[in-house]
């Protein structure tokens, strides 16, 4: 299989993250957003949204949006769940994330980290850290009870939202107000198969 992604990407990177923990073998090809490279009539045949990550299987299928092929991908291992609710509540966690937590912190950091805080996106970029601190409170809600956000084991609810939670500070968010999503993330980072960003 290939996966086509920007490893910096928060989104891409959770991909890659979980094929690490799973140890799945594939091909990761590096797309370069700002060079347009998701818009060239061949990648475009494969995603028509044009953008990544995506998922090539080997027979020619596609899978785009990450937690769609996060789920696809951790079907049958102990990073999902047999168990209907607290399969609900993984998918949950997967829609908070990107209705109420990835369009702020992540398109703070965005504006921050690729394009360098411009002076005609700075008050865009301020008008997301109030959403942006909202979503890590929910999230450190929970952490406070539980050492994962599902349950006493890592999901991919939790690689869903470490992707962009870990580099936050990138988008302006300080995570030392958090005490028990650091714990959280320092409880992922020390997993055998961990891979980082870079």
């Amino acid at each position: 299989m290939k996966i086509y992604g920007d490893i910096q990407s928060g989104n891409c990177y959770k991909v890659k993250l979980l094929t690490s923990i799973l140890d799945i073998d594939h091909e990761w090809i590096e797309v370069d957003i700002l060079a347009n490279e998701t818009q060239t009539k061949e990648f475009l045949e494969k995603n028509p949204n044009g953008k990544i990550p995506l998922l090539e299987l080997d027979d020619g299928r596609c899978i785009s949006e990450s937690n769609a092929i996060l789920n696809y991908l951790s079907e049958g291992s102990d990073l999902s769940s047999e168990d209907a609710f607290e399969k609900a509540k993984i998918l949950q966690w997967q829609f908070f994330e990107q209705y109420s937590h990835e369009p702020y912190i992540a398109v703070a950091r965005f504006i921050s980290k690729y394009l360098g805080l411009p002076d005609d996106r700075k008050d865009e970029y301020k008008s997301k850290q109030a959403g942006g601190h909202k979503a890590l409170k929910v999230m450190e809600g929970q952490l406070s009870k539980t050492d994962y956000l599902v349950s006493s084991r890592i999901s991919i609810s939790d690689i869903s939202l470490y992707g962009y939670t870990h580099v936050a500070n990138d988008g302006g968010f300080d995570l030392s107000e958090y005490s028990a999503i650091q714990i959280w993330i320092n409880r992922i980072q020390s997993h055998e198969n961990y891979v980082g960003m870079a």
